[in-house]
């Protein structure tokens, strides 16, 4: 299992927890709406260090995207599973083509 997959399966069994004892629990508690805003300051975040240059701190607001996009699916009960099977489909296809088929 990677680490990807462990932190999507933490994520999912904190939407059961005390949201007073976790920062996950916390933020599924407040809704999806809040959970889609956090996404959004983290990717932004990411997309200023992209544009500066520094990789430590881009790797780090990665990190950050990466689990506020697992808690905003979460909020809205769309697994990692969801999204791996939709880029196994898209696997191999241009994009271009992809996105004219939508």
């Amino acid at each position: 299992m990677s680490a990807l997959e462990r932190l999507s399966e933490t994520i999912l069994a904190r939407k059961a927890a005390d949201p007073e004892s976790s920062w996950t629990a916390k933020l599924l508690a407040k809704g999806p709406e809040k959970c889609a805003e956090k996404f959004g300051e983290e990717a932004i975040e990411a997309i200023i260090e992209a544009v500066k240059g520094d990789r430590v701190k881009l790797t780090s607001e990665a990190a950050d995207v990466v689990y506020h996009l697992l808690v905003m699916l979460a909020s809205r009960d769309v697994s990692l599973a969801d999204v791996v099977a939709e880029l196994e489909r898209r696997e191999g296809v241009s994009g271009i083509v992809e996105k004219a088929a939508r």
